[in-house]
C-alpha cells in the first residue's frame, strides 16, 4: 500500500462511520418516564444534596471514580512536535481508547489552548472536580516537569504524566529482568541514556530508585554528553551531568553495560555495540524507528539483550503495559496521588509476571511454542490477560501501605475477579487472532474476489500480512476494482473461465473425474464444473496450489457447502461436519454450535459436535467450558428433544470425564452462575464461566447467533467449519469487510494448525 493510500485509510478510519474514536454511553435505564425522572429532574436532586453534604459521595453517585481526564496542550505530540491542541485531539482520543479496552476506564480527552504553565495548571485545577484522575499527555519539557509537580501537590486525585513515567515504569521492569539474565547487578552496571527529555529524566530517576547508581550513568542530548562543566544546564540535566571528560556517544558506550535510547533513529552503530561490555543490554526505544535496527543489533552481538518500542520484535517496551493498570489500581482505592511506591509496585509486578508460566492464549497469539523468561522475553506481552489481575492490585496495595488510599480493599480475591470481569466486552481475542495469523501467513483463495467487499478484505489481509491472498473471479472486474481502491500489489489473480487456465482446469477435472467416475460423473461434466469458482477453488486447495479458501459472500450457504463436502471431504475419523460461531459479547467470547449445517443432530452427533468445538476453543487458547442447552434442566422433560441432549452429555461424561461440559440446561442457568449454584449445585459448570453453548438443533443455534449479532451488536466470527480435511470456511451471505478479514485469519490459523498436526504425525510414523 502506498503512503498516500495509508494516509487516506487512516483518515477514513477516524472519520467514518462516526467521527472520532470514543463516545459517551448511558449506564442506566432510560426507556420510561420514570427512568428519566430518576435520571434528571426531580430524582437527580437527591444525590446532589448528598454530595453537597459530603463531596466524597460523588464517588458513590456519579461516574467520577472511573473517569480520567487525558489532558494536553499539544506541545510535544508523538513524533510530530508542537502541533497545537486541536491537532493533538486524535492522539488524546486514542489514549482514551486504550484506557477503556485495557482497563475499562472511561475518559474525557481535554485539549487546552495555552503554553503558559500557570494558565495550564489553573485550567486543570478548575476542572479537576469532574474526574477521579488526571493523565497528562504530550506536554514538552521542561514545562512538563513543573506542571506535573504542582498538580500533584495541589490536587487530591491521582495525577501522572505518562510520557515521563509510563516508559520509565515499563523499561525499569524490563531492565531489572535483563540485568538478572545478564548475570549482573543493577547497582554496578554502567548505563548510557541517549536523550534528555521528560521520559529520559524520569527513566533515570526510576532506575536509581531501583538500585542503579547516578555515578554510573551518562546522559546525552543533541549536543553530546551532558557534562558538569557545560555552562548552561537545566536543573534536570544538571542532575545527571557527568564529571567524565567524554563528548561522544561512542566514547560513552565503551565498556557500558546498558544503553537506553529515547532519542532518534539510527544513531547507534555496530561499532558502538562492539565496544560495550559482555552481555550488553540495549533498549532502543525511539519510535517508530529505533536507535539501531533490531536485526542489525542481534547480528552484531550474539550476546545482546535487545528491546525496542516495536511490536514486531521481542521485548516491546510499550506504555500500554503501564498507565491503564496503574490508574485502575489508583482509582479502585480512591488514591489521592500516584506516588513513587505505587510506580515501584507496578515495576515489580511487571518484572515478576515475566518470570511466571505464560498462558497458552498468549503463546498462541505470538506464535510461540512456549514463551519463557530469558533474553527474548524480559517483559510481559501487551495482550497478556493476566496484566489486569496482577498490576492494579499491586498498585492498590502500595497506595494503601503508603497512606494515600481513601477506600482500602479487604477482599483481594474478589477484587481480582472483578478486574477480570471488567474486560468481558473487550475484543482482545480478535487482535490475538490477527496477530497469530501474521506470524505464518498462508495462501488463501478469495473465491469471490470480483465482489468489492471481498476485494477490500483481501487488500487488508495482504497489506497487514495476515495471509497471502489468491484472487479468484472475473479478471477484468478484479483489475478494475483494484484500480478503484488503489490495491496496487503483485498478487495472483485466477479466472477459471479464461483460456490461460485451461491446462490447470483440465488437470483438476481429471483428478475430480478419477475420484467420482463411479458416481455418475463424466469427464465432460468434471470439466464443466471446474469453470465454477467454488469447485475450482476447492481443487486448488486439494492439489496444494493454495493452503485454504473462503467463499460464500454472494451465494447461499448450502450452495457453497456442497462442493466443499464433495471435493475437500471430512477429516479422518469425522463422520459429519459442523460449524461454530465465535461471538464477542459483553460477557466475553462465546462459542455457539452448530450454527449452519446439522438441522436436527442425534445424541451421537451432538457429542461429536461438542468434541470438535472443544478443539476450536482450545485453538484460541481458551479452556472450553461447555453447556449443552435445551428448554429443560437435567431431566425436567422426558421429550425426545431434551433426552437426546442428556444422552450426549452422559456419553461425554463417561468417555471424556476431563471435559468441562454439562447439561441439559436452559440458557439462563448456563450463563448465570448464581442461579446454577442455587438450583443445581452438583453441576460440573458451577463456579466456572461458560464460554461455549452447544445447541440441540440448527434452528436454535442459528437464531441465537443472529439475534446476538443484530440486537446486541455482538461481533461474529464464523461460521467456523469443523471436521473438514482442509482449511475451508464459508462466509455468511453479505458478510461485511471486517467479518471477511476475520474469516481469512481463521483460515490461516486453521492451515497452521493442520500443517502442525501433519508434521507431528509424520514424525510419529
Amino acid at each position: 500500500m502506498s503512503e498516500e493510500s495509508k494516509r487516506r485509510e487512516a483518515l477514513i478510519y477516524h472519520a467514518k462511520p462516526t467521527p472520532g474514536k470514543i463516545a459517551v454511553v448511558p449506564t442506566k435505564k432510560y426507556a420510561t418516564q420514570r427512568d428519566l425522572s430518576l435520571a434528571y429532574s426531580p430524582g437527580v436532586a437527591a444525590p446532589c444534596l448528598e454530595i453537597e453534604k459530603d463531596k466524597e459521595a460523588a464517588y458513590k453517585y456519579t461516574a467520577k471514580g472511573n473517569l480520567v481526564a487525558v489532558i494536553s496542550n499539544g506541545t510535544a505530540v508523538l513524533g510530530l512536535g508542537n502541533i497545537g491542541p486541536e491537532a493533538s485531539k486524535p492522539v488524546m482520543e486514542g489514549k482514551g481508547l486504550l484506557f477503556k479496552i485495557f482497563a475499562d476506564i472511561d475518559v474525557f480527552d481535554i485539549e487546552v489552548d495555552t503554553e503558559n504553565v500557570d494558565e495550564f495548571i489553573e485550567t486543570v485545577k478548575k476542572i479537576a472536580p469532574t474526574f477521579g484522575g488526571i493523565n497528562l499527555e504530550d506536554i514538552k519539557a521542561p514545562e512538563a516537569f513543573e506542571i506535573e509537580r504542582r498538580l500533584k501537590e495541589e490536587l487530591d486525585i491521582p495525577v501522572m504524566h505518562d510520557d515521563q513515567h509510563g516508559t520509565a515504569i515499563i523499561s525499569a521492569a524490563a531492565l531489572l529482568n535483563a540485568v538478572e539474565i545478564a548475570g549482573k547487578k543493577l547497582e554496578e552496571v554502567k548505563i548510557v541514556i541517549s536523550g534528555a527529555g521528560a521520559a529520559a529524566i524520569s527513566c533515570s530517576r526510576l532506575y536509581q530508585a531501583c538500585g542503579a547508581k547516578r555515578e554510573n550513568m551518562v546522559m546525552l542530548d543533541s549536543k553530546g554528553v551532558i557534562r558538569d562543566d557545560r555552562e548552561v544546564l537545566s536543573d534536570e540535566k544538571a542532575e545527571f551531568a557527568t564529571h567524565r571528560k567524554i563528548d561522544t556517544l561512542l566514547e560513552a558506550m565503551e565498556n557500558a553495560d546498558v544503553f537506553i535510547g529515547l532519542s532518534m533513529a539510527d544513531i547507534v552503530t555496530p561499532e558502538m555495540l562492539l565496544v560495550m561490555a559482555e552481555n550488553p543490554i540495549v533498549f532502543a526505544m525511539a519510535n517508530p524507528n529505533p536507535e539501531i535496527k533490531y536485526q542489525l543489533a542481534v547480528d552484531t552481538r550474539k550476546d545482546i539483550i535487545m528491546a525496542t518500542g516495536r511490536s514486531d520484535h521481542p521485548n516491546q517496551v510499550n506504555n500500554v503495559l503501564g498507565f491503564p493498570f496503574i490508574f485502575r489500581g489508583a482509582l479502585d482505592v480512591r488514591a489521592t496521588k500516584i506516588n513513587e511506591a505505587m510506580k515501584m509496585a507496578a515495576v515489580r509486578a511487571l518484572a515478576k509476571l515475566a518470570k511466571e508460566p505464560v498462558p497458552e492464549q498468549v503463546n498462541i497469539a505470538y506464535g510461540e511454542t512456549r514463551l519463557t523468561f530469558g533474553k527474548n522475553y524480559i517483559i510481559p506481552k501487551p495482550f497478556d490477560p493476566r496484566l489486569i489481575a496482577e498490576v492494579p492490585p499491586a498498585v492498590a496495595k502500595a497506595a494503601m501501605e503508603s497512606g494515600v488510599a481513601k477506600q482500602p480493599i479487604t477482599d483481594w480475591e474478589r477484587y481480582k475477579d472483578s478486574l477480570l470481569q471488567r474486560l468481558g466486552s473487550d475484543n482482545k481475542l480478535v487482535r490475538l487472532l490477527l496477530n497469530r495469523a501474521k506470524l505464518a501467513p498462508k495462501r488463501i483463495v478469495f473465491a469471490e474476489a470480483d465482489q468489492l467487499d471481498v476485494l477490500k478484505a483481501a487488500q487488508i489481509v495482504h497489506d497487514e500480512g495476515i495471509a497471502i491472498p489468491i484472487l479468484l473471479g472475473r479478471k477484468e472486474t478484479i483489475l478494475s476494482l483494484m484500480k478503484d481502491i488503489e490495491f496496487d500489489a503483485d498478487i495472483l489473480i485466477v479466472d477459471p473461465k479464461e483460456e490461460e487456465e485451461n491446462e490447470r482446469k483440465n488437470k483438476y477435472a481429471k483428478v475430480y473425474w478419477e475420484q467420482r467416475k463411479r458416481r455418475g460423473v463424466t469427464y465432460y461434466s468434471a470439466q464443466r464444473l471446474m469453470r465454477e469458482r467454488n469447485y475450482f477453488a476447492a481443487m486448488m486447495v486439494n492439489e496444494g496450489d493454495a493452503d485454504g479458501l473462503i467463499s460464500g459472500y454472494s451465494r447461499n450457504y448450502p450452495t457453497v457447502v456442497k462442493p466443499m463436502l464433495e471435493l475437500i471431504g471430512l477429516a479422518k475419523g469425522i463422520s459429519r461436519a459442523a460449524t461454530t460461531n465465535l461471538m464477542m459479547t459483553k460477557r466475553g467470547p462465546l462459542f455457539l454450535s452448530d450454527t449452519s449445517i446439522n438441522i436436527d443432530p442425534t445424541a451421537k452427533d451432538l457429542a461429536k459436535i461438542t468434541q470438535m468445538t472443544s478443539k476450536v476453543v482450545q485453538m484460541f487458547g481458551l479452556e472450553p467450558v461447555m453447556a449443552m442447552v435445551s428448554y429443560s434442566n437435567f431431566g425436567s422433560s422426558i421429550n425426545d428433544r431434551a433426552s437426546k441432549v442428556r444422552e450426549a452429555v452422559s456419553f461425554l461424561h463417561r468417555h471424556y470425564p476431563e471435559m468441562i461440559v454439562d447439561g441439559e440446561l436452559q440458557t439462563d442457568f448456563a450463563l448465570n452462575d448464581e442461579m446454577l449454584r442455587e438450583k443445581f449445585p452438583f453441576s460440573k459448570l458451577v463456579g466456572k464461566k461458560v464460554n461455549t453453548l452447544i445447541f440441540p438443533n440448527l434452528d436454535s443455534a442459528n437464531i441465537t447467533y443472529k439475534l446476538l449479532k443484530e440486537l446486541n451488536e455482538a461481533e461474529s466470527i464464523g461460521p467456523i467449519m469443523m471436521g473438514m480435511r482442509k482449511p475451508v470456511h464459508i462466509l455468511q451471505l453479505g458478510a461485511n469487510v471486517d467479518e471477511i478479514v476475520n474469516m481469512a485469519a481463521i483460515a490461516v490459523i486453521d492451515a497452521q494448525h493442520k500443517e502442525k498436526w501433519e508434521v507431528e504425525h509424520a514424525e510419529l510414523k
